[in-house]
């Protein structure tokens, strides 16, 4: 596998030098600034992904503040103490998209969030993470979220602004010219040589997991 330097000047070359690719990557946010992101924008932020994933984005997007009146600004508790009478509401609600499935997901994502105010708040748990471990983080909130398996959790994370990875197209065609994997990562053994990678290419370049990921998909 390539060291990060030429995959960087690969990305360099096809957008404009390295100055040009600089200014397009953005680095992620504090653990500081993530720990003071309250519960609501959390839960917003994980809806939204898991209403985008299978849809248009641009219904949701243009959707979005419906979303937020019908959620009730997705107050945490509001959500997780959602009962029949607002869930067959929000069925009806023009507002949304009315999916009963990823309506249901709102109310279990929101009692999650609930249970990491007990681990030290979800801001706490999943800002400060170790990039190192990225894959763990996808795993926990595979298990213990709602309909945040795949790609779903990578973006949610990137939206909130945390360090994070996600296996685009583009990305995991670089993973694969690089010799990490031989096909998309599905597996554990696969999302391993995948963190591995990525810390490598972090130790290489002192750069964070986002802006490493976004060169790969840039190097193509």
């Amino acid at each position: 596998m390539r060291h990060f330097d030429e995959i960087y000047s690969l990305a360099a070359d096809r957008h404009g030098g390295p100055d040009a690719l600089a200014a397009k990557l953005t680095k992620p946010k504090s653990v500081t600034e993530l720990a003071a992101m309250p519960d609501d924008r959390w839960l917003s932020i994980i809806t939204k992904t898991v209403f985008q994933a299978g849809f248009n984005w641009k219904v949701i997007e243009n959707k979005w503040d419906g979303f937020e009146t019908a959620f009730d600004g997705f107050d945490v508790g509001r959500c997780a103490f959602m009962d029949d009478e607002k869930f067959d509401a929000l069925l009806q609600d023009t507002r949304i998209v009315r999916n009963g499935t990823k309506i249901a997901a709102v109310r279990d994502n929101a009692t999650f969030l609930l249970e990491l105010r007990d681990e030290g708040g979800a801001g706490q748990v999943l800002g400060s993470w170790p990039s190192t471990d990225y894959i763990g983080l996808l795993a926990m909130l595979g298990k213990r979220g709602s309909r945040l398996g795949g790609a779903s959790a990578q973006y949610a994370m990137r939206f909130a602004g945390r360090d994070s990875f996600i296996l685009s197209r583009d990305v995991t065609a670089r993973l694969i010219a690089e010799g990490v994997i031989d096909k998309p990562a599905t597996s554990k053994k696969a999302m391993t040589a995948v963190q591995e990678a990525f810390n490598t290419w972090m130790d290489q370049s002192g750069r964070s997991l986002t802006e490493i990921s976004r060169v790969l998909a840039m190097s193509l």
